[in-house]
């Protein structure tokens, strides 16, 4: 039984990742919001086409959910070449890497998520495959060890990371463009859910479309995510049609606030607020207090309960601020009573 409730869940996540694939853009054209990057971008991507040589390595970085890997996809297109994709902790050692450089092709493009987590050796290795397009495979243990250099061919390398600031010098110094992804607007969004909502060959109202982009909290991701359960709503109980209503509806069963909050958010927000008397309190002992990782913490709750004024980031650890008692509906200790 445990197996088979196992393989449902897993058959679930790759129909909701197949579901989310299929409203990637293709094109960078079709790319909505980030108008910085996506103009600097291009510019980049237009040139490279013009010189006949692969693009110079590109660094994202921003929050989880803005289009990182949807603009490594873009890349590999608009050059015309495969992609190969993965992350940071899937490669722990340097053959790891050495197997992945060794089977790129010309104009290929390498997708490396989380780039900041890389092993240190793999890392060292990546140095010189993306300023010299050659690795040395160490063939053979101790003194009788051998170093044999193996030549790649032109790629590019596409990192992302949404941790800049933990990526060390001598990598990020090597990417030739970096771009930063910022939080959507809601009037982006409105674009983003209309656009998704026409691939999946519904018809979104335009106040239910107003709706889910204000609580999305500024992320393409969420916002999909979202249409597609208020798809669900829709169908199974309301009319079929995307409206107000089922909008309303199915935010209320998936527990999304009126500010985008979800579970977790406000999990943060009441331990802050009623067992640390709003902080300020650190990270690890937050993230126990809630039952999740501090990384989960850290990047997917705290980067939008800052952005909306709710929490704030000293050296002593997080704060609540009065917005936040506001927003759970709770009285604010007086001055004197703050933990501690």
């Amino acid at each position: 039984m445990a197996e088979d409730r196992e393989l449902v869940t897993e058959e679930a996540t790759d129909v909701e990742r197949a579901a989310e694939a299929a409203l990637r853009p293709r094109r960078l054209s079709d790319f909505v919001g980030q108008p910085v990057v996506r103009d600097q971008l291009s510019l980049v991507l237009d040139a490279a086409k013009a010189r006949s040589t692969p693009p110079d390595h590109v660094l994202l970085s921003g929050p989880p959910g803005l289009g990182k890997t949807t603009l490594a996809m873009i890349i590999a297109a608009e050059v015309e070449g495969a992609l190969r994709l993965t992350s940071g902790p899937a490669i722990q050692h340097a053959g790891d890497l050495a197997a992945i450089l060794s089977s790129l092709q010309e104009q290929d493009v390498l997708f490396i998520d989380e780039i900041h987590r890389l092993a240190r050796p793999a890392e060292e290795m990546l140095y010189l495959a993306m300023e010299d397009y050659r690795v040395d495979v160490v063939v053979g243990k101790g003194p009788g060890a051998t170093a044999i250099p193996l030549t790649l061919p032109p790629f590019t390398v596409v990192g992302a990371t949404t941790r800049a600031g933990l990526l060390p010098a001598p990598l990020r110094d090597r990417f030739g463009f970096t771009g930063h992804l910022e939080f959507y607007s809601p009037a982006e969004l409105e674009q983003v859910l209309r656009r998704s909502a026409g691939l999946l060959g519904a018809h979104l109202a335009d106040d239910a479309a107003a709706e889910l982009a204000s609580r999305s909290r500024g992320t393409p991701r969420v916002a999909n995510r979202l249409l597609r359960r208020v798809q669900d709503f829709a169908q199974v109980r309301g009319t079929g049609r995307l409206d107000l209503a089922a909008a309303r509806g199915a935010l209320e069963v998936f527990e999304v606030d009126a500010l985008g909050l979800d579970r977790l958010d406000r999990a943060v927000l009441r331990a802050l607020c009623t067992r640390f008397g709003g902080g300020p309190v650190g990270l690890g002992t937050l993230a126990v207090t809630v039952g999740e990782e501090p990384e989960t913490v850290e990047t997917v709750a705290e980067p939008f309960l800052v952005r909306e004024g709710l929490v704030v980031r000293t050296p002593r650890g997080r704060t609540a601020t009065p917005a936040a008692y506001q927003h759970l509906g709770l009285a604010q200790p007086a001055e004197g009573t703050l933990f501690g």
